[in-house]
């Protein structure tokens, strides 16, 4: 039977309050195991993840962190959507660019023996490698868009200070038969693109 609208509301609102009870429920311990979860779709909420990785419930940003990193924490996505879940239920939302944000880096020694930290704005802390790569996007007038895999599908994009402090660690190598520009770090080389290509970053 199809659901009134205003019943998937009122569900994805009670979703709401439940996520809100869980936040007092004493501090998290570790990631949830989401990937292991697959409860029955109960609606979207109006809630957005900005570009500049605010998040927003009813049109307003969201301002207790503690508040944000419990959503972060039950974020699932699944193809091109994403959703924050519970063993029980699963709720849709918005995401405008990347879900997170990367927003402080470390770096530790050269070429192929450098490592490459990042911590997000929800306190995620990884470090570039075979399970956390670096990926590159292109856009019309806007250069290069460098984001590091988090987790589970969920990428960080580097603001836009940390995206040239590590195309200041760029360098060229050859890659398939090709000069490219990338950055080694993690014992991989990460291309940005094309040697030949990389005046027009």
């Amino acid at each position: 039977m199809t659901k009134a609208r205003g019943d998937v509301t009122a569900e994805a609102a009670s979703a709401m309050n439940r996520l809100l009870s869980a936040l007092g429920s004493g501090p998290v311990r570790g990631l949830p195991p989401v990937e292991r979860w697959n409860p029955p779709f109960c609606g979207d909420l109006d809630m957005r993840i900005a570009a500049d990785g605010t998040w927003f419930y009813l049109g307003t940003p969201i301002g207790r962190p503690a508040l944000v990193k419990l959503f972060s924490s039950v974020l699932k996505r699944e193809g091109d959507d994403y959703f924050l879940v519970t063993p029980v239920e699963k709720v849709g939302i918005k995401v405008e660019d990347a879900p997170l944000q990367a927003v402080e880096m470390a770096v530790e020694g050269e070429g192929d023996q450098r490592s490459i930290a990042f911590r997000t704005s929800t306190d995620d802390l990884v470090t570039v490698g075979p399970d956390n790569a670096l990926r590159f996007e292109r856009a019309a007038n806007e250069g290069v868009k460098p984001c590091v895999h988090v987790r589970r599908g969920l990428w960080a994009r580097l603001t836009r200070a940390l995206t040239y402090d590590l195309l200041a660690l760029g360098e060229i190598s050859e890659s398939d038969g090709q000069a490219q520009f990338g950055i080694a770090a993690g014992g991989l080389f990460h291309v940005v693109a094309p040697a030949s290509e990389i005046e027009g970053l």
